[in-house]
Parts: C-alpha cells; structure tokens; sequence
C-alpha cells in the first residue's frame, strides 16, 4: 500500500501532508480506499490507479443500463460491497467496483451467480446513487433480512404490537427506514406512500415538485406491514383502517432531531401515508434568510416595530406564510415582550416564544386559543391562520386593546385579505382600523449553483417577443446535476407583494371596494405585485422566468399587473412613507 501512496505522490495528488496522513490511517487498519477518501477527491486518485492499473474508469452518472439485468445479481451482495454491474463483455460481466484491492465482494458474487467478473472502477457515491436509482430502494430488504437501519426512534413505542406481528419484521423496519433516510438525503419536505392495484409508489416533495423514487415492484406485497410500522411509531390505531387518523413520530437521523407529521388515509386500494418532514435542525427563521428586496425587509421590519395592529400573511398552502412569521416573531423575540402562538399544528419549536396547539377533540380551537391567550398578558400574538368569523373578529380586538396581532389567510393576493374578511362577516370598518399590512407570497425554484449555466441568446427569443424589455441581458438556468438530483434546481427563494394600508385603502375598505380597485391604487402607491418581485430574482440570476410565470399564474397578466408604472423600480409612495398606526 506504500507503493500505492508513493504512485500518487508522484502524480500530484496526494502532498508529504496527505501522504503522511494516509499512511497513519493504513496503519492503524482504516482501508485504502478510506484513508484516500479523507485526504484527496476520491475521482482523482481513481482515475490515477485505473491509468497505473491499466483498469478502465467509467462516469456512472452518464451510464444507463436495462433494469432486468441487476436482478441476475443478489442486491444484498452489491449494496453491501458497493458493486454495480454493468454489461456482459466476452463471457465476464463487468463490474463498477470503488476497492482496487479488495475482492471479497466479487469472491462473493461469484460464489453466489457462478459467473465470471471484471472490475472497473466509479467513485463510491456514484455507486451508490447509481444503485438505488436502477433497482430501488428497498431491494436489498426483499431478497434478505437486515438490522435495524440508522434512525433511533426517541418516543416509547407501543408493547401491544400483536395486531401486526408483520410490522415488526427487520424487513419491514429498514425498508421504513431507508425510505425516510433517503428522503432527508433528498432535501424532501413530504414522503407519499400511495398504494395502487399492482404496485406501491413512494414519492418525494422536493423543492415543492413530487418526484417518485424507484422500488421493486415486489414491495406492494408488503404495503399493509409497511402502513402497520409507520402506524406504531406514530401511536395510531393498528387495527382501524376505515377512517383517517394523523399522528406524529420524533426521531434522531445523524445527530439531527427531525419531527414527522403522519396523516394516514384509507383509499380504494389501502391506506395512503403522507409523512411530512419537519427538520427543526435545518430551519434558519430571520428576515435576512425570507428572500425579500432591501426595501421590504427595512419596511417589514419597521411595522414590527408597531406596538399594535394586525399583520396579515397571505397565499395558498406550501407558499412558505408559516416560515414568514416565525421570522417576524424570532425579529421581535426580546426578553421585555411575551410573545404566545396558537397553531395547527406546532411546526417548529421556537426558543422562548410560549405555543400552543389546536386540538379539535378537546375544544382547544382557534378561538378558543386566542380567548385564553389574551387572559395571559400577552405583547404580540400569532394565529395560525383565521379561519372563522369569530377568530376574525376576537384577532380585531385583540389588535384593538393594544396587541400586535399576525395571521394568515387563504388569498391569492394582498388586496384580497380585506374582501375576504368582509366576506367572513367582519364589519368593514373593524379591519380598517386594525390592520396595519398584508403580505402576499409565493416560492420559486432556485437555480442550482453547481450546474447553472447562461442560456445563449438564440434560446430567447421566445422570451424576448412575450416579454420584451423586460427580459434582462443574460438569462440563466441549471444544466441538471447530481446536487440538485437532475432538476437544475435547489432550493427556493420567497417572492413577495407588500401593501401597507394607507389612509386611501383603509377608506375603500370602509366603502366596500372591489380587491381589483384597491389593487390598482396599491400599485399606483408603490407595491410591487408578485410577478414584478418575482423579476427581480430573474434579473438577479436567482429563478428562471417560467418559474416566476408559474409561481404567478393567478395574476391576470403582466400588463394589469404593472398598471401605472414606469419602470422596473417602485415608486416613491406608500413604502417609503412613515408607518402611521390606524388611530394614532
């Protein structure tokens, strides 16, 4: 193995540093492979040993071969020694393999198959990768028993688990395991077990896309065990499979505490699992991380700073509104305000902010909540969402005995906020005088940074005659890569449209005005709409303009949207004016 290290060395790649380092490692048993791995880019020294070696290299990320081929090949063997094989090639099957060294995972393949194999090498992650995508997830568990895989459960489980022996099956529990494991991997904020007559599918919530992920067919087989496991974990009725139940499960995956919300509901073809991820580690909540333009966020920030009113946050769901006010309120999170929430559910724990949870079997609603909140000397208060009149109208009071007072409501725009809490029979003259400001939102897609690329001038012109002027000099977008899974996006960035209620609004509130006229006298004041801040991401580089398009589609088109402005930049109006408190 010295020689090994020496070859490397004289290629470059591996320094006296990382030789020495290496070679510590070698000698305190840690594998080759292991030791290179820590010390230099694992295709590099690859790509070195194949040229010494006279082995071929092979870019898995470009390979694709016929499924039915890997099932010739036992996938606990390939998944365990990291092997992939490739292609028959005069009588040997050739092998993607990342151990130059080792052979104990041939050995044993063809001790298994009694065929005959010639290694390559393929970096371990693209093996990897490459595994699951081609034979699933799961395979492994189908064809032998496993240990438990690498999730601890921190809730007590349930003893009585006689109703389904089947869930308590090793298969079973890493299949469940694996699953959710590949979700976190995946940046995915829901898991979908859907059952169908012939098969099972599991797909990922991705940056807001679904995208279904591979698993041999065989699993249908096993759906009711599956439902069975994840139903222990959550506390839910093993044996009632008539009507929905939501449940929870709190787990530890790599050091990070993650929250599943369990909504489990029975269809045509068995019972359906939602899984929604709520990673607490991962969440960054504070203005600077919501996307906004620097004047909204020094505006955002101001109307924090009332000592009253209500703050509106509005858009459909999974449009990121919760995200948004668990910034506002971690802004404000002082030791001198008492700061309560009443929600449905409790997404995220936040460090001294006094939660509450809706629980409709109780009696504990949304109003009955903001009742006993306000018996609890609060500062600021946050509703998770007002529902009802009689929500609407205790969070009016509320803002009116001197509580700042945020929500979210169900509108596709900020001016809508008013006519629907007219519509939910609020008098108009309640929500002039209390609401201080609406904010719209949306998500888009960013692109990837890893594969993004300038889009030549001679794939815009479409985008340029729809669009014109509007459309800025360079246009980008993401190639597709193994950091974004493909998709040419990673992440997402909030737009937003910004109305704070000026003297003339609150009086067309009081007439009963159309959401359509105070629209265009928001936009006359200085809003920007959410396809204009949408563009602003464009021209940065940050999204593409089909995902702003789709992201806005609701607005009636662009040139409404934009009615009496003269550019790109907002006006001098309602944003840069002093905020005035309704009343004083």
């Amino acid at each position: 193995m010295h020689d090994v290290l020496t070859l490397l060395a004289q290629d470059g790649i591996l320094d006296a540093a990382a030789q020495a380092k290496a070679q510590d490692a070698l000698d305190k048993g840690l594998p080759l492979e292991d030791a290179l791995r820590d010390v230099a880019p694992e295709e590099k020294w690859l790509k070195a040993l194949a040229n010494h070696y006279e082995i071929p290299y092979v870019d898995l990320n470009t390979f694709e071969a016929p499924k039915d081929f890997f099932s010739k090949f036992p996938a606990r063997v390939l998944l365990d020694h990291h092997l992939m094989p490739l292609r028959d090639v005069d009588g040997a099957v050739e092998i993607a393999t990342c151990k130059l060294f080792d052979s104990s995972g041939l050995d044993e393949l063809r001790l298994a198959t009694g065929m005959d194999y010639r290694p390559v090498l393929s970096p371990l992650a693209d093996i990897d990768r490459a595994m699951k995508r081609l034979i699933g997830i799961g395979a492994d568990t189908l064809q032998t028993m496993g240990e438990e895989g690498g999730i601890r459960v921190l809730e007590q489980e349930n003893d009585n688990l006689d109703l389904s022996k089947a869930a308590e099956d090793a298969t079973i529990i890493r299949f469940v395991n694996q699953v959710l494991t590949e979700a976190l991997a995946s940046r995915a904020t829901d898991v979908h077990i859907e059952p169908f007559e012939h098969e099972l599918r599991v797909r990922y919530r991705v940056d807001g896309s679904l995208t279904e992920v591979p698993i041999p067919p065989e699993v249908r087989k096993y759906h009711a065990a599956i439902v069975s496991r994840i139903k222990i974990l959550s506390h839910l009725d093993i044996a009632e499979k008539r009507v929905p139940q939501d449940g929870a499960i709190r787990v530890k995956v790599a050091g990070r505490d993650i929250d599943l919300r369990v909504s489990v509901i029975p269809m045509i073809h068995g019972e359906a699992v939602v899984l929604r991820i709520l990673d607490r580690g991962d969440m960054k909540f504070g203005l600077e991380y919501l996307g906004m333009s620097a004047a909204d966020q020094a505006h955002f920030h101001k109307v924090l700073q009332l000592p009253h009113g209500i703050v509106l946050v509005t858009g459909p769901t999974g449009s990121g509104k919760t995200t948004t006010l668990y910034a506002a309120l971690s802004a404000i999170n002082t030791m001198d305000l008492k700061l309560i929430t009443v929600e449905d559910p409790v997404e995220y724990q936040l460090q001294g902010i006094n939660q509450i949870q809706v629980n409709m079997k109780t009696g504990l609603t949304f109003a009955g909540g903001l009742r006993a909140i306000l018996r609890h000397d609060p500062d600021v208060v946050l509703i998770g969402e007002i529902r009802d009149k009689e929500t609407a109208e205790i969070a009016v009071q509320a803002s009116l005995t001197g509580h700042l007072v945020f929500s979210t409501l169900h509108t596709n725009d900020a001016p809508s906020a008013a006519t629907r809490l007219i519509d939910m029979g609020v008098e108009p003259y309640l929500i002039a005088s209390s609401v201080e400001m609406v904010l719209a939102q949306r998500l888009v897609r960013v692109i990837c940074k890893h594969c993004k690329e300038e889009i030549p001038e001679s794939e815009n012109a479409s985008n340029r005659a729809e669009f014109g002027d509007l459309v800025p000099p360079k246009l980008y977008r993401g190639k597709g890569c193994r950091a974004c899974l493909n998709t040419g996006f990673r992440g997402r960035r909030g737009i937003f449209e910004m109305m704070p209620l000026s003297e003339e609004i609150r009086q067309m509130i009081m007439e009963r005005a159309s959401s359509g006229r105070m629209r265009r006298v928001a936009l006359e004041q200085g809003m920007n709409s959410l396809r204009l801040d949408g563009w602003r991401l464009v021209r940065e580089g940050v999204t593409t303009i089909q995902e702003v398009v789709f992201a806005t589609k609701d607005e009636a088109n662009m040139t409404a949207a934009m009615a009496g402005l003269d550019s790109l930049e907002p006006k001098v109006g309602v944003l840069e004016k002093p905020v005035t408190v309704a009343g004083g």
